[in-house]
């Protein structure tokens, strides 16, 4: 069976559930808890606005998948709150759950946030994704957590650094401080993008050197390949992140999409996975 541990990631194989945690925040493990799911048999699409689930039996399959999640890196499953993902550059500090007793699902009925921050003990900060891009923040001085969905939109909007900027106004952080950890996602030898998006691309970061980030020169595809991994990676190290506090999965979710979920590959059926953070 694939083994997808690195230099920077472990995989979990446990006869319920699989999933990936990087090797970074486990020297935190007295201090946090996470985890990133992996396996086609189950779904985490529960609030995300373009996603909603289609029956009560989908929901019940996602409930049962963080169950399975939650149970094997330590966390209660009550402690959940889900961000409710649309593509934006919104991200909510979270301080405390609707229902103590329940995973929130939704923050507000009509709410949406691509990030969740917090430096709130047993509040479980969680994304989902099918090839966008997801990020867990951790900063280990001011104890205070992140996780943020940055997908090509979130991107272009730079949500990753607003995230670190969020942390640094509220809570205190040092960006020297703060490790981002960029779970599976689409890589640049598959996110294909016509020439609308290019030229999207090419505008909004015009301050940075955009042939390391994107062939200029058409595929055999006719359409060019951009690396949004990468574009993180350089915003982050100039918003005052250490590069080596910047740990890179290195997985494409499209080239594994046999054991992750991808809507490249599954299109209109797609599910997703989920990226869970907490503070113990």
């Amino acid at each position: 069976m694939k083994d997808l541990s690195n230099k920077n990631i472990i995989h979990v194989k446990d006869k319920k559930i699989e999933y990936l945690q990087f090797r970074k925040l486990l020297e935190y493990k007295d201090i946090i808890n996470h985890g990133y799911a992996l396996g086609l048999d189950i779904g985490f699409k529960t609030t995300a606005v373009e996603q909603k689930p289609t029956s009560t039996e989908r929901m019940q399959l996602a409930k049962q998948s963080y169950k399975k999640l939650c149970n094997d890196i330590g966390i209660d499953y009550a402690h959940i709150v889900q961000a409710n993902q649309n593509h934006t550059d919104i991200i909510k500090t979270v301080q405390s759950k609707v229902n103590i007793d329940k995973p929130d699902f939704s923050l507000t009925e009509e709410g949406i946030e691509d990030g969740l921050i917090t430096s709130k003990r047993n509040l479980a900060l969680s994304t989902t994704n099918a090839d966008c891009i997801l990020i867990l923040f951790f900063d280990p001085v001011k104890h205070v957590i992140a996780n943020t969905h940055s997908g090509w939109r979130g991107t272009l909007q730079r949500i990753s650094i607003k995230t670190v900027q969020k942390m640094v106004k509220e809570f205190g952080s040092n960006p020297k401080d703060i490790i981002c950890c960029i779970c599976p996602s689409i890589r640049k030898c598959h996110f294909e993008v016509d020439e609308d998006v290019k030229d999207m691309f090419e505008k909004e970061f015009c301050d940075l050197e955009h042939t390391r980030f994107m062939d200029i020169e058409k595929n055999k595809n006719a359409k060019w390949n951009i690396d949004t991994v990468l574009i993180n990676k350089i915003l982050l190290q100039r918003e005052g992140v250490k590069l080596e506090n910047i740990i890179d999965s290195g997985i494409c979710s499209v080239c594994n999409s046999d054991i992750m979920h991808s809507y490249r590959i599954e299109n209109k059926d797609y599910n997703t996975e989920t990226a869970i953070i907490e503070l113990k």
